[in-house]
């Protein structure tokens, strides 16, 4: 058994996809024998580890037929491409819009669309100009939160205006379509849809642009990545272990493609009986500061359960807009204002850490801020 002899005995494996062998493209970078033991060094150009496999299986089988008794191969391939987000990338398909806020969510049903629209309207009353981006496709309930089921845009030329409401400007797939009308889109049609929602819609120049997102880690996430460069991210969960779960995977998502995360909405975090005022943790409390702290945020707010937030989502009056004395609009508010601290410390310094809450935090809002 010679390096001569292996070095031959590999020319007989074809690189995958072509019918050139793995010796002539000089993948094969070592080779040592030591009797019939042989070891084999191979650098391939595919992260692919399919390829990986079959370079392996082919060239072991080929050096088992010249009579190699003991064989150890060792690929070598570069990292599979990591997904960026346009923070990273440059790409921007709505540059006149100042920031954008990622609302999400890892499961259905936690409030995520009710805490887009009340953070949205806390800004806007804080004298900011926004816009809500209603990007849950299959699932578009922004325009009944806000009173405008069967308002439809205004087109200009190949454009459409937003629809002005509640001192916001506001889009979505719902106000485009029949009420009641179903979306049976794969992939490709949703991430097509995320990027006309982005650049055929005549947003003016805003300060933030909130963005209420599907449930989940899937396409739509990936395509405004790509298609914005998104200043934050939230995420919004329940205190049930069940949703905490989901929530660690879209906080991962956030730090896979590299968004900050502003923090966290903790929602149906007690509940206040409209009777007394007590508040009750009917489905616990305070059980996302563990997750928090893991992904060095925090929790931006603690959201109780109130009547008020669920007969002013049905009926079109948002619980911040239409009762600002109510404690959940108060705690909205005051996340809002720690929200845009941790936009104005991103764009100043491209980062962001969160310290601990502070004594004088008022009840049900963590201390978001920068490091």
């Amino acid at each position: 058994m010679t390096k001569e002899a292996v070095l031959e005995a590999l020319k007989g494996v074809k690189y995958p996809g072509f019918e050139k062998d793995i010796v002539s493209f000089g993948f094969v970078k070592t080779i040592e024998v030591n009797d019939s033991n042989v070891f084999v060094e191979i650098e391939i150009v595919s992260a692919n580890p399919e390829v990986a496999q079959t370079v392996k299986s082919d060239a072991k089988a080929a050096l088992d037929s010249i009579g190699a008794s003991r064989v150890d191969i060792t690929i070598k391939q570069p990292k599979p491409p990591v997904e960026k987000s346009n923070s990273q990338t440059g790409k921007n398909i709505a540059p006149h819009i100042k920031n954008f806020v990622m609302v999400s969510s890892g499961k259905g049903g936690v409030g995520k669309s009710t805490s887009t629209v009340n953070l949205a309207l806390a800004m806007a009353s804080q004298g900011k100009k926004v816009g809500l981006l209603d990007a849950d496709i299959y699932g578009p309930n922004i325009p009944r939160m806000l009173g405008e089921v069967g308002s439809h845009p205004e087109i200009v030329g190949q454009k459409v205006k937003p629809i002005q409401t509640h001192g916001i400007e506001m889009m979505s797939m719902g106000s485009l379509m029949e009420e009641g009308q179903s979306l049976i889109w794969r992939g490709a049609m949703i991430m097509k849809a995320i990027e006309q929602l982005l650049k055929d819609i005549l947003w003016s120049d805003l300060d933030v642009l909130f963005i209420d997102m599907p449930p989940g880690t899937g396409d739509a996430q990936l395509t405004l990545a790509q298609s914005v460069p998104v200043t934050v991210g939230i995420c919004v969960t329940t205190p049930q272990q069940v949703a905490l779960d989901d929530t660690e995977r879209s906080l991962d998502m956030f730090k896979k493609l590299h968004i900050p995360i502003a923090g966290i909405v903790e929602n149906m975090s007690g509940f206040i009986c409209p009777e007394s005022g007590k508040e009750y943790d009917i489905f616990g409390k305070g059980t996302t500061e563990p997750l928090a702290k893991k992904f060095d945020t925090c929790v931006l707010a603690q959201i109780p359960i109130e009547p008020a937030v669920r007969e002013g989502g049905d009926a079109g009056k948002p619980v911040t807009f239409h009762a600002p004395d109510s404690q959940t609009a108060k705690r909205y508010v005051e996340a809002a204002k720690k929200l845009w601290e941790v936009i104005e410390k991103v764009n100043e310094e491209g980062g962001v850490s969160n310290e601990a809450i502070q004594p004088t935090t008022p009840p049900g809002v963590s201390a978001c801020s920068m490091k």
